[in-house]
């Protein structure tokens, strides 16, 4: 009885490390592109994949494969459902180019839309905090992975392309929960000019995030993207702690915070993009392709009970329409939000 008692215990203990091996291991999981053609300019495709039903998963980093000579920039979205079910559709719904028969056009989530990761400009493998990752799968509202690319220039004839990133994940649980947080703009450019496009809004939810990343993004008149947590003390001045400030122009990569204070219920977040038009003749408004612009500040965060924020974007109209100065913002770092930094 001793000897089986003793084997009973030697197989408990195997499965037991078995199975912390096997759901603490970080594992690669490729989403690319199906090998496709892009046939035009300014074409954007999203290509799916269904996470698991019965299982959640822990996305823990992001390793891209692409290079910027062949992808303008990517996006990785967590959908409750997907744009379309097809292998790859057309989700360029900014787009300024009218749609064509060759694919179907749908956004890149029909149903629950979580910015989850972007990469531009040849930006290097983003992994996470310890104990920090991305839950998708049971018992979220991500379903589906959906991988965008922004192809700008059309692909010679018979030439095809797989680009995209490898998920890294694990099924451990983590302890810590990743979400993503979106400033952006609309608006107008003026000229030869100068223009600051701004937002800002309120945290109206009572859970207390934890910054950890920012990511910048603009086309070629970027110069400065900044980004600020606002709070208001007792004697109603308003306090700036800069998250994050950078050459979009740079590689748009995940950069650590230049905080890691809390953001709570009641703080504001505040973003602005300086655009310099002094070399271009007409007016340049936001939209999807290199002939327009963007102005965005992501700021990833998790939290540590709970789940992220339900809020997932702060927009604005953008200039000429929206600007800082004409709300109740005060104590406004109008120099140190501009400066160059690299």
């Amino acid at each position: 009885m001793a000897r089986a008692h003793m084997l009973r215990l030697l197989c408990a203990i195997f499965i037991l490390c078995f199975q912390l091996t096997c759901c603490s291991e970080v594992k690669k999981y490729p989403l690319l592109m199906p090998h496709i053609h892009p046939y035009r300019d300014e074409l954007y495709i999203c290509t799916p994949v269904r996470v698991v039903d019965n299982k959640s998963f822990y996305i823990v980093g992001f390793e891209p494969n692409a290079t910027m000579n062949v992808a303008h920039h990517m996006l990785v979205f967590g959908c409750t459902e997907p744009g379309s079910t097809n292998e790859i559709w057309d989700c360029g719904e900014m787009s300024t180019n009218e749609s064509d028969k060759n694919l179907v056009t749908a956004p890149p989530c029909s149903k629950g839309n979580h910015v989850l990761y972007a990469w531009a400009r040849n930006a290097k493998t983003l992994k996470l905090p310890d104990d920090v990752g991305f839950q998708v799968g049971q018992g979220t509202e991500v379903q589906y992975i959906v991988l965008q690319i922004h192809y700008s220039k059309k692909f010679p004839d018979d030439v095809l392309d797989n680009s995209g990133l490898n998920l890294l994940y694990t099924e451990r649980p983590q302890s810590k929960l990743a979400g993503v947080l979106l400033l952006a703009t609309g608006g107008k450019i003026p000229p030869h000019n100068i223009t600051h496009m701004e937002t800002f809004c309120e945290i109206r939810e009572d859970k207390v995030i934890h910054p950890f990343a920012y990511r910048t993004h603009t086309h070629s008149l970027g110069r400065v993207v900044s980004g600020y947590r606002v709070r208001r003390n007792d004697t109603g001045t308003d306090h700036w702690s800069l998250l994050g400030r950078r050459n979009p122009l740079t590689p748009q990569m995940f950069y650590p915070t230049f905080t890691k204070e809390p953001i709570k219920y009641g703080d504001r977040l505040a973003a602005r993009c300086t655009m310099n038009s002094a070399n271009r003749n007409r007016v340049t408004i936001v939209g999807a392709t290199n002939n327009d612009e963007m102005c965005n500040f992501y700021l990833m965060y998790y939290v540590e009970n709970g789940n992220p924020l339900s809020m997932k974007y702060c927009t604005t109209v953008g200039p000429p329409y929206f600007y800082w100065k004409d709300t109740d913002l005060n104590n406004i770092p109008d120099y140190e939000a501009s400066k160059s930094y690299d």
